[in-house]
């Protein structure tokens, strides 16, 4: 016999006959068994990654099972209502993938979980550069995640993703009325589409929810139903007759089409410019807030236990010392979300997750309610008005002036002692199209938030939440390439460093109302770039009314107003400019360290795109001319390449410069830094 501690708690480990177990009490929701189905070793063509060595690859499946009588539980919405096993707990089954060392000796002991994005995996395209594969990677790039020793985790969550593409998904059950009959309730759901007009698309079609499945409609009768337009988010609904409209498929018949109870079909079909609203009686709702169990409880059972119920063998037993989770945009809300939930503790009262970082995210995702639309992402022009930003978004202590009470996210751990280690990255696109601003300033007493000691809050500047380059047809400006990569890296190394000898990361470093480098977007000094306008127009941050059986401070419950009463509005702020129209404060990244053009957080749309309105999380980019006469012939304000840095040696000493000071502040790895002066001296840039 030995012990395993963790927390300041112990896991009694008993050897006994046919396999290792862990002792557990018996109300512990666990994964029962382990399932792997697959297993490549070595992975990515036998890569060695320096001392850590090759990795291998893990896949199959993880059964779990909760008791709805315990009080880490209780808070899942319609729990109560799904069918239980004969032990009378209520089960699941999620996909699992793991790449880990070959031999975890050799790794950094740390589970690296990865919250995936509407069940795709982020972190090794995110981190390591020259990532080939997506969902499968066959190629690690320049292997940084494996360099470091991280053992990297996937499991589902997201129980309405549709397993296409490589993605991940969980198997959760339906929930029912106490006297088996189905729940059925009213659904609003958004229809909007960025490229080619359809004749029909299935009733969870949108920008942000493709590719998900379906609440089925309790019939094809469209008669309850309603079915609006409008062209901008703010216009008045026009209703559609419901004879132009079907729940039907006209994929390969015209309207009306093949009668479905998960389609919907327009006589004129759906264009680029317009907003569609449609409110139907739904059936069968999922019991979604399993998913934050299964990802609670498998990262449980990987670090904590030995085997499953029936001796099979857990992978990762012995090798994991700490645990932390990545999520970016949507994942990072359900990390939001699965804190302030309480879901960081298990049902033995241990701590899950010792660190997390959450990136590009501010809100908090709605999955724990009833019909939910996991997908939605509330901006200024899509999804504008459902559930997400329900205030105080902040980590510490806040007063929400508006609803007139005091909140925080970490209330629950904080009271647990279950809190992790907190990392938040920010881009300039957040503050445009994600209501940042909510989660670092109080916006109706106008004031800045300190975070926690437990939290980090850093700022790329200058950066858009979803970097591209060139033109697109939905967007009016040439998009923004400026990447928070870089800086990512190193914040993933210091948050390592933090968990593991708790050395101290950077300080915080985000824009501030007290500095004024956070204002009003009608305050913002934009430069007058020839040919480009400035709007002002931001995603704007309404108090919404769901109904009276939603609960607001936790976004669960069952939302009745559809849509939503707003009830007022919160200010929001974005970080203000130079004379270029680049972010003032925060990190300078990549582009940045010596900026070629004016790179901005925000977009507008294309006309036949709803022209003018954002264009959903895109950037925008104007360069720089090149010298002086260039730049006089058009009359544009912002100095020239020859006039900022003389020659091609000129710009090279400022990238230089720029990258040495990152470095000193911890902000950017000296190798990476090399890599980027590298860079610049092979450019062409005033060549």
């Amino acid at each position: 016999m030995f012990m395993l501690t963790r927390h300041g708690r112990s896991a009694v480990i008993v050897a006994a006959a046919g396999g290792l177990l862990v002792a557990a009490g018996g109300s512990e929701a666990r994964i029962t068994r382990i399932e792997i189905t697959r297993v490549e070793s070595p992975a990515f063509g036998g890569t060695t990654f320096g001392d850590v060595g090759q990795y291998e690859r893990l896949v199959g499946r993880a059964y779990g099972e909760v008791d709805p009588r315990d009080r880490a539980n209780a808070i899942i919405q319609d729990l109560s209502r799904a069918p239980r096993n004969e032990r009378g707990k209520v089960e699941y089954v999620t996909d699992l993938y793991i790449l880990k060392p070959v031999d975890l000796r050799r790794g950094n002991s740390t589970l690296y979980f990865d919250f995936m994005n509407r069940g795709n995996k982020n972190i090794l395209g995110r981190l390591n550069i020259g990532v080939v594969g997506g969902n499968e990677p066959t190629s690690a790039g320049d292997g940084f995640m494996q360099k470091l020793g991280h053992t990297i985790v996937w499991a589902g969550w997201q129980a309405d993703i549709l397993r296409t593409g490589g993605r991940m998904s969980i198997d959760v059950p339906v929930a029912r009325n106490r006297d088996g009959s189905e729940i059925t309730g009213k659904l609003r759901v958004e229809l909007s589409i960025q490229n080619n007009p359809r004749a029909s698309m299935p009733l969870s079609e949108s920008v942000y929810t493709a590719g998900t499945s379906v609440y089925e409609s309790v019939s094809t009768d469209n008669r309850t139903a309603t079915l609006t337009r409008r062209v901008r988010e703010e216009d008045r609904r026009a209703r559609v007759p419901n004879s132009d409209w079907a729940f039907a498929d006209c994929t390969s018949a015209p309207f009306p089409g093949v009668p479905s109870t998960r389609h919907i079909c327009l006589r004129d079909g759906f264009d680029t410019n317009h907003l569609y609203e449609l409110i139907y009686t739904a059936k069968n709702p999922t019991v979604l807030g399993l998913g934050f169990a299964a990802a609670r409880d498998v990262v449980a059972f990987l670090q904590n236990r030995l085997a499953d119920d029936a001796g099979t063998p857990n992978p990762l037993a012995g090798g994991i010392r700490r645990s932390l989770m990545y999520g970016v945009s949507q994942s990072g809300a359900a990390i939001r979300m699965f804190l302030h939930l309480g879901f960081n503790e298990d049902e033995s009262g241990r701590m899950v997750f010792d660190g997390a970082h959450v990136d590009q995210s501010a809100g908090l995702q709605t999955i724990n309610a009833r019909f939910a639309q996991v997908g939605r992402s509330p901006f200024q022009y899509t999804d504008h008005d459902f559930s997400r930003y329900e205030a105080p978004l902040s980590w510490g202590p806040d007063i929400d002036a508006l609803r007139g009470r005091i909140g925080w996210i970490l209330e629950r751990c904080m009271r647990s002692d279950t809190c992790p280690k907190i990392m938040q990255t920010n881009t300039s696109g957040d503050y445009w199209n994600h209501r940042v601003s909510a989660s670092t300033t109080n916006p109706v007493f106008r004031y800045d938030l300190h975070p926690p000691r437990n939290v980090r809050v850093y700022f790329s500047a200058s950066v858009p939440h979803a970097p591209g380059s060139g033109t697109i047809p939905l967007c009016k400006y040439p998009l923004n390439p400026n990447t928070p990569t870089y800086q990512l890296r190193a914040l993933t190394v210091a948050l390592q460093d933090w968990l593991a000898s708790n050395k101290q990361p950077p300080k915080s470093d985000n824009p501030a109302l007290r500095e004024r480098t956070l204002v009003p977007p009608h305050r913002l000094d934009w430069p007058r770039i020839p040919g480009v306008i400035y709007t002002g127009l931001v995603a704007s941050f309404p108090l919404l009314d769901f109904g009276p059986k939603f609960n607001h401070d936790d976004q669960t419950g069952i939302i009745t107003k559809n849509p939503p009463e707003q009830r007022g509005e919160y200010p929001i702020f974005v970080p203000q400019v130079d004379v270029d129209g680049n972010d003032i404060e925060g990190i300078r990244s990549d582009a940045m360290l010596a900026p070629l053009g004016t790179y901005t957080g925000f977009n507008y749309r294309s006309p036949g795109f709803a022209e003018d309105e954002i264009c959903d999380n895109r950037g925008m980019f104007f360069p720089f001319a090149k010298t002086l006469a260039e730049r006089r012939a058009t009359g544009d304000p912002r100095k020239s390449l020859e006039e900022r840095y003389g020659s091609h040696a000129g710009y090279v000493a400022a990238v230089r410069a720029a990258a040495q000071r990152l470095v000193a502040r911890g902000l950017l790895l000296p190798d990476d830094a090399s890599a980027l002066i590298a860079r610049a001296e092979a450019s062409g840039v005033l060549q």
